[in-house]
């Protein structure tokens, strides 16, 4: 396995066993529930956005180490950045993940530990529940499913 992949899988692995900014918030003004049925991956999203910037992010969830890690880099990612920055940086995660971004020489910064994963298409909504939980909530809708 080469330095950097193993890098890469370090990062995955320690931010599965202690995610950033798991919590529930008491103060969100927007949040929302995200569910992968194909491997029962479960994340709820909180918010507190104000005059369009994400002062504070947290999540509650159960899900596998790709869902977790994934969903603590994105809340340490999207937070400060405004709403459509976060926008923004979901889609180019989706583009990574899809094969779209390495063509295009997008950086993503930590968030391109997750660049192996598109080798496994199953993998992927594992990957980004979580950032579609974040647009949702983003939106004012409550839930979102990955199917």
């Amino acid at each position: 396995m080469s330095d950097m992949r193993e890098l890469y899988q370090e990062i995955i692995l320690d931010h599965n066993k202690r995610p950033r900014n798991c919590y529930v918030m008491n103060c969100a003004n927007k949040s929302a529930d995200g569910h992968n049925p194909l491997c029962g991956d479960t994340v709820k999203v909180y918010l507190r956005i104000e005059n369009g910037i994400i002062e504070e992010i947290s999540f509650q969830g159960a899900g596998c180490a790709i869902c977790t890690a994934s969903t603590s880099l994105m809340t340490e990612s999207v937070k400060g950045k405004t709403v459509e920055q976060a926008k923004d940086l979901f889609d180019e995660f989706h583009h990574m993940l899809t094969g779209v971004a390495a063509e295009q020489g997008v950086e993503l910064g930590k968030l391109q530990v997750f660049e192996g994963v598109r080798e496994y298409p199953v993998r992927v909504k594992c990957a980004t529940l979580a950032w579609h939980t974040l647009n949702a909530a983003m939106k004012g809708e409550e839930k979102v499913t990955t199917e």
